[in-house]
C-alpha cells in the first residue's frame, strides 16, 4: 500500500477490523519511512450477475424486482415472506453456481414456477400468466388443465 504522506511503499498493518457484516476491512497502516499512520479499506469485489433477457438484453440481476413480482403473484395467499425469500436465495445459489455468472429469463422463471407449483397452486398461476405472457382466456385455461391433470 502506498503512503499517502510520503508516496512510499513500505508499511505494517497496525490494526484491522471488520465493517459491515464482515464485507469490508479497515486496516490502520503505519509506514515504515515516514511513521504516519493511515486508513485503507479492503472490499470484496463482486461481480455482478447478468440477466439475459427474451430479446438478447443482459441487464443487472436484481434480487428486489424478483421478490416483488413473487409477493405480487403470493398476494393474499397463505406463503409466508420468508418462504419467498428463501425461494429468491435458491435463485441467487444458481447464479452463484455457475462459471459465467449469467442466466436467462427463461431458466429463472421456470425455476420459479417450478417452485412455485409445489408452494401454491394459485400463486403458480398468478406468476405463470404473468411470465408466459397469456394473451387469451385459451392461454390461461390449457395451463389451468395442465396443472389439474397433474394433481391426478
Amino acid at each position: 500500500m502506498r503512503c499517502p504522506f510520503c508516496t512510499e511503499n513500505k508499511d505494517r498493518v497496525v490494526d484491522s477490523r471488520e465493517n459491515r457484516n464482515g464485507m469490508t476491512i479497515r486496516r490502520r497502516r503505519e509506514c515504515l519511512e515516514c511513521g504516519r499512520r493511515f486508513t485503507s479499506y479492503e472490499r470484496i469485489e463482486e461481480i455482478p450477475y447478468m440477466v439475459i433477457k427474451r430479446d438478447g438484453s443482459r441487464v443487472e440481476f436484481d434480487r428486489a424486482k424478483l421478490l416483488t413480482g413473487l409477493h405480487k403473484a403470493c398476494e393474499k395467499r397463505p406463503v409466508p415472506a420468508k418462504r419467498l425469500e428463501e425461494l429468491v436465495d435458491l435463485v441467487e445459489q444458481q447464479l452463484q453456481d455457475r462459471e459465467d455468472h449469467e442466466i436467462t429469463t427463461q431458466e429463472i422463471g421456470q425455476f420459479v414456477m417450478d417452485q412455485l407449483k409445489e408452494l401454491d397452486q394459485v400463486s403458480y398461476v398468478r406468476f405463470a400468466s404473468v411470465y408466459r405472457k397469456f394473451e387469451d382466456i385459451d392461454a390461461f385455461m390449457t395451463e389451468l388443465k395442465n396443472l389439474l391433470d397433474q394433481r391426478r
